[in-house]
């Protein structure tokens, strides 16, 4: 079947799915293996993870992914941490000193507080790598080469069990081996099934996983359905999407068929490309009574990465609605405009639901006369929780060292925690400067001009020019007509029908200041965190598909060579082909005109003499 070959081939490219860029080059040993090594195959070390690589297949190692792995180790120690301290058991980190224990109630869900543990509880401990008997299940659904669950059980603490699960039998024979390799076998159980049938035996043998964790190659979304019912109340679903040319906007309606929403292809495209998938996790999980909570969401490289709890409940579920929110985006100036699907109003203690009020547009952009598109819809509230975030950074700042990409982790979560969380979507300083044709203010210049119109502004982890505000657009348009009277552009070059003649046609209502004011500077910023690398190596992107049954895949850059001008040779052949059928009939063109030979005259019968 189509889908099992598509998850055959996830099996196949283990960690290919993930993508990101390492700190530094994976370390490659060829030393002893359990059991014979095969020719051809060498062992890299990632964290305290030792894989055996078959060197000639390189989809079952992605070194760009190392971001990705470290990130998610972070997460779910600090998911574990919370879930058994409650139950009075502190987790052992290795090389962690200095963190405060806490006490933390998570009955509430997404309202969990924390508070500093009393002396004398909480001495039970969980140490990575030992079986916890009130410990966390995890589980793998795309294992792979098991590369991320062997990093699990040798790194996280507090886990009663890891399933490592995978479609590809020789998928899971190399995952047995890296298995009993890396000597986790009491933790690690390598399981060959379909990924969604194993969640939905789960479920229906109400043993559900503490942790599922999905990293497809491409679309997580036949996993979904599966995955939100085969966790537990108030656990942790880790989602992965690569498939970004789809949630980007450039196939918006093979995004509504894969996610039930429309994507739009604009500035913004992976911040919403993350309320996207949010959108889709939680419109699964109402079909069930249960509801989303995120803790972060991340969009990094070519991918995006989610981490979301999971709860039951009724009442909550029927809010759900006033969660989501469609999106208009003006075609000329990008402006854009949020509209929520439902309204929830308080009496009291009670709530009501109800339809939401609209449109929040004309037929037209009130600011350049474009007509609007409409996207989504979208998850329309706080992408993470910033509390979680920060015990992540406190948990990093106290373990220097944990992880090789940490640096680049720290910058990013402290980019995170600077964001504004109730302002959806953003703008870029370029693209608000080439729809008015002007010269681009600096980053400090335009926040400045922000903050002194009394409106808050922070930057965007998914990209690196932006600026997310909580002033109307309208605002941010007089900022710029202010800039561009600085900075004039050439009125009589500009077309009577282009936004930028629009807007530059109407006066400015708030006299911007450009002063740069101290605060406008973010400390992440200040401080010099890594907060976008640049490229690590050629072709650090997404590896190609694995074949069918786990067989070696033509690189990527084999194919762009075989195919290299494809398009254009079969332009000139066409072009060829053309010119030589126009010269074929022109020659038989010619050969008509000529004057063809006159018949010779047939010599007429004398008649028949009469009888």
């Amino acid at each position: 079947m189509e889908e099992e070959h598509s998850q055959e081939a996830n099996g196949s490219c283990p960690e290919q799915s993930e993508g990101q860029p390492p700190a530094s080059d994976p370390v490659v040993d060829a030393g002893s293996c359990a059991g014979p090594m095969k020719t051809g195959e060498t062992v890299i070390t990632e964290g305290k993870a030792k894989i055996i690589f078959p060197s000639a297949n390189e989809v079952f190692y992605n070194p760009v992914q190392e971001f990705n792995r470290d990130l998610t180790c972070a997460v779910i120690t600090e998911f574990i941490r919370l879930r058994l301290v409650a139950k009075g058991i502190q987790i052992a980190v290795p090389g962690e000193k200095g963190l405060e224990k806490v006490v933390v109630d998570l009955s509430e869900g997404e309202e969990a507080a924390s508070e500093p543990a009393p002396d004398g509880e909480g001495t039970d401990q969980a140490a990575a790598g030992d079986v916890c008997e009130e410990g966390v299940r995890v589980l793998e659904a795309l294992a792979a080469s098991g590369l991320r669950s062997i990093r699990f059980a040798k790194e996280v603490p507090g886990l009663r069990a890891v399933v490592a699960n995978d479609f590809s039998a020789k998928a899971v024979e190399l995952m047995e081996r890296n298995v009993q390799f890396n000597g986790v076998g009491h933790l690690v159980t390598p399981s060959l099934a379909d990924a969604r049938m194993l969640m939905y035996e789960q479920k229906a043998k109400k043993e559900p996983f503490d942790i599922i964790d999905l990293d497809p190659y491409g679309s997580p979304a036949t996993f979904l359905d599966a995955a939100v019912q085969a966790v537990s109340d108030g656990g942790l679903l880790c989602v992965t999407c690569t498939d970004m040319a789809v949630m980007a906007g450039n196939s918006g309606e093979t995004c509504y068929s894969k996610y039930g929403a429309m994507s739009l292809k604009g500035k913004f495209c992976h911040e919403m490309a993350l309320r996207i998938i949010l959108h889709s996790l939680d419109l699964h999980a109402n079909c069930y009574q249960r509801y989303i909570v995120p803790l972060l969401s991340v969009s990094a490289d070519f991918y995006i990465r989610v981490f979301v709890r999971v709860f039951s409940g009724q009442a909550t579920v029927k809010a759900s609605a006033s969660k989501q929110a469609l999106v208009y985006n003006c075609v000329g100036c990008g402006t854009h405009h949020f509209q929520r699907l439902g309204k929830m109003t308080s009496h009291g203690s009670n709530f009501k639901y109800s339809a939401a009020s609209g449109p929040p547009v004309g037929p037209s952009c009130e600011h350049c006369g474009q007509r609007h598109q409409l996207g989504g819809p979208v998850w329309a509230e706080p992408l993470h929780d910033l509390a979680f975030v920060q015990r992540i950074l406190s948990a990093l700042g106290s373990n220097p060292g944990r992880f090789r990409t940490q640096a680049r982790i720290q910058g990013v979560l402290s980019m995170v925690t600077e964001e504004l969380s109730d302002v959806p979507l953003y703008y870029t300083l370029d693209s608000l400067s080439s729809t008015i044709h002007c010269n681009t203010p600096s980053l400090l210049q335009f926040r400045s001009a922000l903050l002194h119109a009394g409106y808050r502004v922070s930057l965007s982890h998914a990209c690196k020019n932006a600026v997310k505000t909580d002033a109307p657009p309208a605002a941010l348009w007089d900022i710029m007509r202010s800039w561009e009277r600085l900075h004039p552009v050439k009125r009589e070059r500009l077309s009577a029908t282009s936004p930028a003649f629009h807007i530059l046609a109407v006066e400015p209502t708030l006299q911007a200041s450009f002063t740069i004011r101290e605060d406008a500077n973010p400390k992440s910023r200040k401080q010099g965190l890594k907060r976008f690398q640049e490229n690590p190596e050629a072709y650090w992107g997404p590896k190609a598909r694995a074949k069918t049954g786990g067989g070696i895949s033509t690189s990527l850059q084999d194919k762009r060579k075989l195919h290299q001008n494809k398009r254009k040779e079969r332009v000139e052949d066409r072009s060829r082909l053309k010119n030589k059928r126009l010269k074929e009939a022109s020659e038989g063109g010619a050969e008509k005109c000529c004057p063809s030979p006159e018949p010779a005259p047939v010599a007429e019968e004398p008649a028949a003499p009469p009888q």
